[in-house]
């Protein structure tokens, strides 16, 4: 029963986190950008979100 807790934990719960982790990362991102940053790299430069 170890096991499968442990093998689910790593190949579902870990990959997870892992996306959360750069999904919060990218918001902090978006959050510190002035309006005129944002603007000039999303915007004008066609930046791509991710």
């Amino acid at each position: 029963m170890l096991l499968v807790f442990l093998l689910g934990f790593i190949l579902l719960g870990l990959p997870s986190i892992v996306i959360g982790i750069i999904a919060f990362v990218e918001f902090i991102l978006y959050l510190v950008k002035s309006d005129e940053e944002f603007e000039q790299t999303y915007i004008v430069g066609s930046k791509p979100w991710f």
